[in-house]
């Protein structure tokens, strides 16, 4: 179907013409007659299928029909994130082109105070559409820079994803400001059962449009290599052997990983640059204007770009880590073979991670091709099913163990580096141990005395086991009474240095030094001390 078919306004209608834009895509199909018919609308459509003219366009073409308040906000539109809010922004402007009296502004957060003040100014004017993320509007709200109460239409953008990130509050604080009778609509990639929830939650009698749900596009060239950790860098290395190729995005599970693949292939002379939240918004927005502009040939990023993000002519798709959701692959290849072009999806699949692929590979429904490794890498680990690592499984202790490399230069070393295998205890208990092998009691029988620890001890059962016991001569045998003295002494000792030593205050012990005749003449120095200023006051009033 053509735009020209459906019922938009004539001045929306010539940007889409001056854009190039004629037929739709098979979500706005759908989607546009039931948003300009009123109707509250959740939309699952894979990502790249053309969900954001799918809303836009019936809201712009209802706005310059006329009909809402002017200076005053009359949508609000809900980014998971910054790119996408900003991507949004970008596609409003193109289409309300020929629109003179329909105005918008982005809210997100990152930025200075300047910004923060046009933000603000926008806000309090009521600019027609409010394109933010969830985190800065709930701020410009709680400082009453926002009046709601006109709004007529409030669009969630990603559901899925700003509900993995933990908005789902935020959303229903936003909720509650605005009026009954605005019209929703939410628009997700997947549809698990929290999306459900709060689609119960916000629509009201929604339209249900669902077109193949999570499935990346049959023009995505889908293979992987299964390699050990080791060996991922020689991958990368070797595919951009080939001249000439532009336009790739990595994917890796973590900024620590982003960052030591830039640099590794910057080392290589590749020009690329990295994209993750330690980056502050001034570095974000410049890094995303040098790749779309070419003038970066290889993004290294982290989820941040998986979702929303439009980028024209990406050559190709590396998933450095695989990603544990089936839905998130869907959605990092999703970055290539957008609008009807062909695209390359590379996976490297390490041993922690083939569980994880092989649900991937049955959510496609078929097996994705396995290239062999490069020569010069040697073999790579056998492919075969595995169960799913549990928590403080191999791959798991493994990952702690590289992370706990990745961070040894800021840490202490270890005491007890060279006996690693012994557990370590602590100094206390080994010297109670100690103690109690050298405190044991002693049996006495007569004159014969066993000893039952310690090495004398042990010495003096053997002997005796034996019948071949040692005496000393007569002359400097001790008397069987001194013995028992001194075993009672010795016992009387180890009792007494069990129990709890009684600590007196230094208080008591002065208190007990002081004779009662000191005490009672302190006492009344004590007294005549707090007597003398009150006597001291009063005679300042008698001589007045």
């Amino acid at each position: 179907m053509k735009f020209e078919e459906l019922k938009l306004n004539d001045d929306v209608l010539d940007a889409l013409y001056d854009m190039h834009f004629d037929e739709c895509t098979p979500v706005q199909e759908k989607c546009i007659p039931e948003i300009l018919e009123g109707h509250d609308l959740l939309g699952v459509a894979q990502t790249g299928t053309g969900k954001t003219a799918a809303y836009l366009l019936p809201i712009l073409s209802k706005i310059a029909d006329g009909g809402y308040p002017q200076d005053a906000i009359n949508c609000v539109i809900m980014s998971p994130t910054r790119e996408l809010a900003q991507q949004i922004d970008q596609a409003m402007q193109g289409f309300a082109y020929y629109l003179n009296g329909v105005s918008s502004v982005a809210v997100y957060g990152g930025n200075d105070g300047n910004r923060y003040d046009q933000e603000v100014k926008s806000l309090r004017l009521g600019a027609d559409v409010i394109i933010a993320t969830p985190g800065r509007f709930i701020s410009h709200i709680s400082m009453g820079n926002v009046d709601l109460s006109k709004v007529s239409f409030f669009v969630l953008d990603e559901a899925d994803r700003m509900l993995d990130m933990g908005f789902s509050e935020d959303i229903m604080t936003i909720a509650k400001y605005l009026p009954k009778s605005c019209q929703t609509i939410m628009f997700s990639a997947t549809m698990p059962k929290k999306i459900e929830d709060l689609a119960k939650t916000l629509l009201k009698n929604p339209v249900e449009v669902k077109l193949a749900v999570s499935k990346p596009a049959e023009k995505i060239k889908q293979s992987a290599y299964v390699c050990y950790e080791t060996q991922k860098l020689g991958i990368i290395k070797d595919i951009f052997k080939e001249e000439g190729l532009k336009r790739v995005i990595i994917f890796c599970g973590s900024k620590m990983k982003v960052k030591q693949v830039s640099q590794a292939l910057q080392r290589k002379h590749i020009n690329c640059g990295e994209m993750h939240s330690d980056l502050e918004q001034a570095e974000r927005d410049e890094m995303m204007f040098k790749f779309k502009s070419g003038q970066i040939d290889v993004l290294v990023a982290t989820d941040i770009l998986s979702r929303g993000i439009d980028i024209d002519d990406i050559a190709m798709v590396i998933n450095y880590d695989v990603p544990h959701d089936a839905e998130d692959y869907v959605h990092r290849i999703g970055r290539t073979a957008r609008a009807d072009k062909d695209g390359v999806a590379i996976t490297l699949v390490s041993e922690e991670d083939m569980y994880y692929f092989q649900q991937i590979e049955k959510f496609l429904e078929k097996e994705i091709v396995k290239n062999p490794l490069p020569q010069g890498l040697g073999d790579g680990p056998e492919y075969k099913s595995a169960g799913k690592p549990r928590r403080g499984s191999d791959s798991a202790k493994s990952r702690r163990r590289k992370d706990r490399e990745t961070t040894a230069h800021r840490r202490k070393p270890r005491r007890n580096a060279d006996n690693e295998q012994q557990p370590r205890q602590p100094e206390n208990q080994q010297r109670k141990k100690e103690r109690q092998n050298k405190q044991t009691p002693i049996q006495n029988d007569g004159d014969n005395a066993k000893q039952t620890g310690g090495k004398r001890g042990g010495r003096q059962q053997a002997n005796g086991a034996n019948g071949n016991r040692r005496r000393k001569p007569e002359g400097q045998q001790p008397q069987a009474a001194e013995k028992q003295q001194r075993n009672n002494n010795r016992n009387r000792n180890t009792v007494r240095r069990n129990q709890p030593r009684k600590v007196e205050s230094t208080e008591s012990k002065r208190q007990q030094e002081i004779p009662a005749t000191q005490k009672t003449t302190n006492e009344k120095g004590l007294k005549k001390l707090i007597r003398q200023p009150l006597k001291w006051l009063r005679s300042l009033g008698r001589k007045r």
